[in-house]
């Protein structure tokens, strides 16, 4: 405690190993960054736009793209300024609301998840009860309930680790972390640690088992079904088994590799490792989604074919 010091700005110092390769790195990252804005702002302008896309799977494909949007927006414009300058320090209240908005996107993406999990659940092992039990107030207060929780949790989260005395302010990433800021603290919290690992089970294990549960479900309903339904269920579920299973591998690595000794990792590859999660889902859900589900291939064709035609 007595060496602990409130400091204004924290260092990112993973940019110190990038060199020469910045500039190839802020054009990709620019080019990658446009495409997860224009994508995913066409699938959610499809789905508003098109009322036989009003139905609870492609709502919650409109929040996940909105997600995407709200997650990617809180990382690339930072990073692509941090690309191009010699200077990496990060403010403090600039700080920890990245923290904020980076990890309310990871929380988000995994509710939704969950809950397009249980609407497939319900489409195929109730579907005469399909349309009762995903009213539009169900769906909707599925979505308030997909918000808000995250949100409340991570403010609760960000506030106690705002609060605890630093010994340093170095972060070894390129964009700040909660974990990272624990490390730098001059005293082991135990209050904090219980919070923390109650939390991280409460919004991220239990979601997953969840997930893994339904579909079990849907695999023991399917099993004595037909050739042709079972079918139709892989076509309306395969994109989110998709999503699930990259954003699992995505967030796993970065999880992972703060257990890791970072001086001990090519800079490249643990840059890579821990950003993945915050573009490979937002490139691969509009294009999964877009490309297996026919209502929205057959619109994106459409207008394509309008484009064309002009």
């Amino acid at each position: 405690m007595e060496n602990s010091t409130l400091y204004f700005y924290f260092n990112l110092t993973s940019f110190m190993d990038i060199g020469h390769y910045r500039y190839p790195a802020f054009v990709f990252c620019f080019l990658l960054y446009s495409f997860i804005l224009s994508a995913n702002f066409a699938t959610i302008l499809i789905i508003i736009r098109e009322s036989t896309l009003h139905e609870p799977m492609y709502i919650f494909i409109a929040f996940l793209s909105a997600n995407s949007l709200y997650g990617s927006t809180g990382f690339f414009p930072r990073f692509l300024m941090d690309l191009l300058s010699d200077s990496h320090l990060m403010s403090r209240p600039a700080c920890f609301t990245q923290i904020y908005v980076i990890y309310t996107y990871t929380f988000y993406e995994l509710t939704f998840l969950s809950i397009m999990a249980y609407d497939r659940y319900v489409a195929v092992c109730h579907p005469l009860h399909y349309h009762r039990k995903m009213s539009p107030k169900t769906v909707y207060t599925l979505a308030f309930f997909a918000w808000v929780c995250p949100a409340c949790y991570l403010t609760v989260s960000i506030v106690l680790v705002a609060r605890l005395p630093l010994c340093g302010n170095n972060i070894q990433k390129v964009y700040c972390a909660s974990w990272n800021i624990v490390k730098l603290s001059c005293v082991t919290n135990a209050v904090n640690n219980i919070i923390a690992t109650l939390g991280a089970i409460i919004i991220a294990f239990l979601p997953f088992g969840f997930i893994l549960y339904t579909y079990l479900r849907i695999v023991v309903a399917c099993w004595k079904k037909s050739s042709e339904v079972r079918g139709k269920v892989l076509q309306s579920c395969f994109p989110h088994v998709i999503s699930f299973v990259v954003y699992s591998i995505t967030s796993f690595s970065d999880t992972a590799l703060n257990r890791q000794n970072l001086d001990e990792t090519k800079p490249a590859v643990s840059i890579l490792l821990s950003t993945e999660f915050l573009f490979i889902p937002p490139v691969l859900n509009p294009v999964v989604y877009g490309l297996k589900l026919p209502e929205i291939r057959r619109h994106v064709v459409q207008i394509l074919c309008l484009k064309h035609k002009t």
